[in-house]
């Protein structure tokens, strides 16, 4: 359901104190309210659900409220959405964080523990390891869950995949969820495979493409209308839009939505290069290029070279220390599809064909075939069509939960 708020195109909301939220030394404590001024956004500037706020807050009023959300979870002015419902009164009682923690800054796969936001003094709940999805107890006291992560529209990235495990609670537990819409930055690109069911995991749940073309609301919507949930379940949704966007319009994300996609580019080539983790080729973690560039040492020297390192984001990089060559992606053109061509030049090009997949790449891939597919020899251009008939279909399953043109 879609607020009747939706189509407001000039909305007020507070603007706090400017904030890193990305930082490890955490947000700083909201101005009182006495200190707050009201600014005015451009009626055609892209609004998020966030700064929907008309469309929201009035639901959230008197409620006891959760919210699953991580640095992304901003304003246009850069204010946490957590320490603006506190400023607006809203009765807060948790913080439920994804992969990656609620400030974003462990590594993928990295083991993030219960604890309490030190600035509000909230609890804060992991969602990653074994507690995918939170407990009855966990959501003991809460009457509405909010969720507000930035999703950059490919299917093994887990935001997505903590959004079903949060629907699939709130249904359980009859709850109302609150989904603060947010762009795709991959804009409308449906590519790649669809996923086959009994290649599920936590970074391929539903049978989408590798690269949907939804935003994380209309995918919410789909969770819903497909009944993906367990036993057929239905959430009690509701998405609060994003104002003046178009899913061809560009939008720059404002903060890193994890430790390892730094920039535009590497949003833009994630996809892609993500393939490579089933392999025994880097995709720069360990380097300030994570995702704009790929090697390793089993590929043939070349001029482009680079030694992955223990840093922020990644405390064990694939060959640390060892000498990667491989190809330079940073200064190339937005890539506008799923690209084959870097995944397969490096199977042909290893120096051991036997040791460059792992049992890691039919989950990423959602599918066996492209894997025997790519060892087979078979060309990028047939290897697409045989994805035409999935990626068609999907197309007219989702068009029902469509937001945005």
């Amino acid at each position: 359901m879609i607020s009747n708020l939706v189509f407001k195109n000039t909305v007020l909301f507070s603007v706090l104190l400017m904030v890193s939220c990305g930082s490890q030394k955490g947000r700083e404590i909201p101005k009182k309210e006495e200190e707050i001024t009201e600014v005015k956004t451009p009626s055609t500037a892209i609004q998020t659900g966030a700064d929907n706020t008309a469309a929201y807050l009035p639901i959230l009023k008197d409620k006891k409220v959760g919210i699953v959300t991580n640095q992304t979870g901003i304003l246009s002015n850069k204010t946490h959405i957590v320490d603006y419902l506190l400023t607006q009164k809203i009765n807060l009682q948790k913080i439920y964080a994804p992969e990656h923690g609620f400030r974003g800054t462990a590594d993928a796969g990295e083991l993030i523990k219960d604890g309490k936001d030190t600035q509000t003094g909230l609890p804060i709940i992991s969602l990653y390891g074994n507690n995918k999805k939170p407990k009855p107890e966990q959501l003991a006291g809460i009457e509405v869950m909010l969720f507000d992560l930035q999703d950059v529209g490919a299917r093994f990235y887990t935001y997505i995949s903590t959004l079903h495990y949060i629907m699939e609670a709130c249904a359980e537990n009859n709850l109302t969820l609150l989904v603060l819409d947010r762009p795709n930055p991959n804009g409308g690109i449906v590519d790649g495979p669809v996923l086959e069911k009994e290649h599920s995991s936590f970074v391929g749940m539903h049978p989408i493409p590798l690269l949907h073309g939804m935003t994380i609301g209309e995918y919410a919507q789909m969770i819903n209308g497909e009944k993906w949930l367990k036993n057929g379940a239905t959430c009690r949704l509701t998405v609060i839009p994003c104002l003046n966007y178009q899913r061809n319009r560009a939008y720059s994300l404002p903060v890193k939505p994890s430790p390892n996609l730094p920039n535009d580019q590497a949003i833009n080539l994630y996809a892609s290069l993500c393939l490579f983790e089933g392999t025994n080729v880097s995709v720069g973690r360990g380097t300030e290029k994570q995702f704009q560039i790929y090697g390793s040492p089993f590929l043939p020297k070349s001029d482009f070279s680079f030694t992955p390192v223990p840093n922020f984001g990644a405390k064990e990089p694939m060959h640390k220390n060892q000498l990667c060559y491989g190809e330079d992606l940073t200064q190339i053109q937005k890539v506008t599809r799923l690209e084959l061509k870097w995944l397969i030049k490096a199977y042909n090009t290893t120096s051991d064909k036997t040791k460059f997949f792992n049992d890691f790449f039919t989950k990423l891939a959602g599918t066996p075939k492209l894997q025997q597919q790519i060892t087979a020899g078979v060309s990028e251009a047939d290897i697409r069509k045989t994805w035409e008939k999935g990626l068609a279909d999907f197309k007219t399953m989702r068009q029902p939960y469509l937001i945005y043109q």
